[in-house]
């Protein structure tokens, strides 16, 4: 039976390790245990159920528990990031999601905390010292139900507009293990399908449908019940796979567990990923002097 994660590492340790047509080395730093997953063929692609492209995952020390001395989290960060952007242009920032259902709202809510430099131009950019920033546009997208517009529909809009070089997409992702939630943050030059992370998996954001580099950023805030379930019992009984699907969705509802300090998680998590998105499109300025400008 099928066990639902967004998590690159995670599919991997569920088809085994041995599988052609996949690179993976792993790395320490700054007590991140780093793992860089490359999938270089469709068929290695078809068996993980993942894009071809490199996905690179970080596991921290849990964001809830501790946000002392962040500056080294996300300067180990901001390079994962740099290495899959374009050197120069502009950079459009969407963060996908629903603000009003908190599993949902990192998206929205690291975008927020983006800095917005593609109108400080001139004079202006001159007179305030920020004429060296790299120009970037920020968007929350919002969800479907609420604008009647596809998030695909609304970024290809803005693209054909403001012709940026890259999309950077932030979003909220589902893992399979409750261990993993808001302790591993994942990156990757394949895009993002918008609303993954609670299960309402939209148009696919990707170079393909974009037309330009898309890197998508996310951090698991749910685990699916049933995939839990199963993790839990460890079986790869079909039966009782199927037996434990029915009793954790109810009548057919699609039930997802989350953790109880999900605020505390998301507010942390959405901070380090604005930080790190900060400091990887405006290296020359000194973190200080990011949060002066964010805060």
């Amino acid at each position: 039976m099928e066990r639902r994660t967004d998590l690159a590492l995670e599919a991997r340790e569920l088809f085994g390790e041995d599988i052609k047509g996949v690179a993976f080395e792993e790395e320490e730093r700054e007590n991140i245990h780093i793992t860089r997953l490359k999938i270089k063929n469709d068929q290695a692609g078809r068996q993980l159920n993942k894009e071809k492209g490199t996905y690179i995952t970080l596991e921290l020390p849990p964001l809830t528990d501790s946000f002392r001395e962040p500056d080294e989290r996300i300067k180990v960060i901001s390079e994962e990031i740099r290495k899959l952007l374009p050197v120069n242009g502009l950079v459009l920032i969407a963060g996908l999601g629903n603000m009003e259902i908190t599993p949902d709202a990192l998206g929205p809510k690291s975008a927020g905390r983006i800095l917005a430099t593609r109108h400080i131009k001139g004079d202006i950019a001159s007179a305030t010292g920020l004429d060296k920033l790299r120009p970037v546009a920020v968007v929350a997208t919002g969800v479907t139900g609420k604008t009647g517009i596809e998030t695909g529909e609304y970024l290809m809009s803005l693209i054909k507009k403001i012709k940026p070089n890259a999309v950077i997409a932030i979003d909220a992702l589902a893992s399979r293990r409750l261990s993993r939630l808001g302790c591993t943050l994942q990156i990757s030059n394949t895009g993002i399908s918008p609303g993954a992370g609670v299960g309402n998996n939209r148009t696919k954001l990707t170079q393909e449908t974009l037309g330009i580099p898309v890197i998508g950023i996310g951090v698991p805030t749910v685990v699916e019940a049933s995939t839990l379930a199963i993790d839990l019992f460890d079986t790869e009984d079909i039966r009782l796979s199927r037996k434990l699907r029915s009793m954790v969705n109810p009548s057919g509802r699609q039930m997802v567990v989350t953790p109880k300090e999900i605020d505390l998680l998301i507010n942390r998590a959405s901070e380090l990923i604005a930080l790190s998105v900060n400091y990887a499109l405006h290296p020359d300025l000194a973190i200080s002097d990011l949060l002066s400008l964010m805060y």
